[in-house]
């Protein structure tokens, strides 16, 4: 199974409290839990997508501390690198060869559908007004960054204005501006990859609270 999770800045005691406000007393204490609910979700062979800054070198003092985590971690690994990953990713000693691959965006298909993957928000991409056939997207933008900031609810008002315009097609149809974007935020999933499916269902419950 293919499953996505974004921004879990393994290490970040500023992230922890200030920026998210996790409710841990200590890194290590959001570590452990954020590996142990990783691992209670991921099967051996699922592939694993993590759109972005996944740990934050800042906070990390050697490689082996990195190593060790994604040692911990079942799955086999792809990393889309975030703003905070460039600094560790090719730091001496990381053992790159965990993840299938590294890149800074990917698209990939998912069943009948299509996933780009990128760590920044994309309200417009090609093929976003495309549809299956029962009416449901064909192709989904999942990113990060923006963790649940006031710049991620810039992003759903963006979605909210986009769906309320029409776009003419090359056709000559006209249809809804559709933003089919969700973000990834672990904090979302209670810091579980989830699939495709799992990652909408809890876009639209968040977008009808």
């Amino acid at each position: 199974m293919k499953r996505y999770i974004s921004d879990l800045h393994f290490f970040s005691e500023k992230v922890m409290k200030y920026m998210d406000h996790r409710p841990f007393s200590s890194t290590k204490e959001m570590n452990e839990y954020m590996i142990s609910q990783w691992n209670d979700t991921v099967k051996g062979g699922d592939q694993i997508f993590v759109l972005g800054d996944m740990f934050d070198w800042r906070y990390v003092e050697d490689a082996e501390a990195i190593n060790h985590v994604l040692h911990r971690l079942k799955g086999r690994l792809h990393l889309i690198c975030g703003n905070h990953d460039f600094g560790w990713i090719n730091r001496p000693g990381i053992d790159r060869d965990r993840f299938v691959w590294i890149d800074s965006m990917r698209e990939i298909e998912d069943g009948n559908r299509k996933v780009i993957m990128n760590h920044f928000p994309m309200p417009v991409f090609g093929g976003n007004h495309l549809h299956l056939k029962d009416g449901s997207p064909m192709i989904w933008d999942l990113y990060g960054h923006v963790h649940d900031t006031e710049e991620a609810r810039f992003i759903y008002d963006i979605q909210k204005m986009g769906a309320g315009r029409k776009i003419t097609l090359a056709s000559g149809a006209t249809e809804p501006m559709t933003c089919n974007m969700i973000n990834c935020f672990c904090m979302y999933s209670d810091y579980r990859p989830l699939s495709l499916d799992a990652w909408i269902e809890l876009h639209h419950n968040r977008e009808e609270r």
